[in-house]
């Protein structure tokens, strides 16, 4: 299969018009607004000038102070994706008021994170400055994709980034309970995101079927996290990442590619073309290449972890 994205079919688009105007209603009638103030911790504190920060004033452990720095950056460069979505999307009717619902929510993330880490110290404020600046300035930039491609992506890294978000809470519980709390508050929203977006391709399949499921066979297997090109550091810290079970090739078998792929129905659609019967069938085996390659992956984290304990106890 050819990773060149074909172009949507402007009718396809116009026909999904209507289903935006009814996701964004309920989207609407489902989120809770919140104020990212009640979930930082003020009184916690301290004036920087004053009080410059040190390597131990972070209550979390090196893992999670990588996975919040780089959680952080990638809600920072909302100003890219925003442009890339209304390229391909639209700035007018329910598309364009979907956007900037979707903007403002996404904002108050970034706007969260960034005051808890200042309150609580959890990361070196420094390297996350230095850590936005370079990744705006870097400038996030979407490999070519149709109008469908696009819609599948995001239904994709909506749903990673929700996992990511969760599992770094859960991750963080024993040593900030605040943190957890914040983090899962984050993650809800990323769930609406992804119901709207993964509801948008459930229509796409009714409208046209055999377009969409090329959209979704090119995108899960071309899939990467939007800062892997933009923050500094990014491969480095998903090894950490990965290593920590946050986010790891088994987290995203089992808990973004399986699920959202059996809500699609992918492997159960009938009245395919050809050329989409072909992406179907490369699609199983590069899910089952992926499966065993996540097992691998998760046999050495635990060989690993095991050493590490080894080493510690004697």
């Amino acid at each position: 299969m050819s990773n060149a994205p074909r172009t949507t079919s402007t009718d396809v688009m116009e026909e999904l018009t209507p289903a935006v105007e009814k996701l964004l209603n309920r989207h609407l009638d489902r989120v809770e607004d919140w104020d990212p103030a009640v979930y930082v911790p003020l009184s916690e504190g301290r004036d920087f000038w004053e009080h410059p920060y040190e390597p131990g004033d972070s209550s979390l452990s090196a893992e999670l102070q990588a996975a919040l720095l780089v959680n952080i950056a990638t809600e920072d460069d909302l100003p890219g994706y925003r442009t890339e979505l209304s390229r391909k999307l639209s700035e007018e009717g329910p598309w364009g008021e979907w956007l900037r619902r979707w903007t403002a929510e996404e904002g108050r993330h970034a706007i969260g994170l960034r005051a808890f880490s200042w309150a609580t110290r959890a990361v070196d404020p420094t390297a996350l400055e230095s850590h936005r600046m370079q990744t705006i300035q870097a400038g996030y930039r979407e490999q070519p994709k149709s109008g469908l491609d696009t819609l599948v992506y995001v239904t994709l890294q909506e749903l990673a980034t929700r996992v990511s978000h969760f599992n770094l809470g859960m991750a963080a519980q024993p040593q900030d309970a605040m943190a957890m709390v914040l983090l899962k508050r984050i993650a809800a929203d990323e769930n609406h995101h992804y119901l709207f977006y993964r509801s948008l391709v459930q229509h796409s399949l009714e409208i046209a079927p055999s377009e969409t499921v090329q959209s979704i066979a090119r995108e899960v297997m071309n899939f990467g996290m939007p800062g892997q090109d933009t923050v500094p550091g990014f491969r480095r810290a998903a090894v950490t990442i990965a290593r920590a079970g946050i986010y790891n090739q088994q987290v995203h078998y089992q808990q973004i590619l399986r699920p959202t792929l059996r809500e699609w129905g992918v492997f159960h659609r009938e009245g395919l073309d050809p050329e989409a019967e072909r992406a179907r069938d490369e699609l199983a085996s590069f899910l089952e290449g992926l499966k065993r390659r996540a097992s691998v992956e998760a046999e050495r984290i635990e060989a690993r972890k095991a050493a590490i304990a080894g080493t510690r106890g004697r």
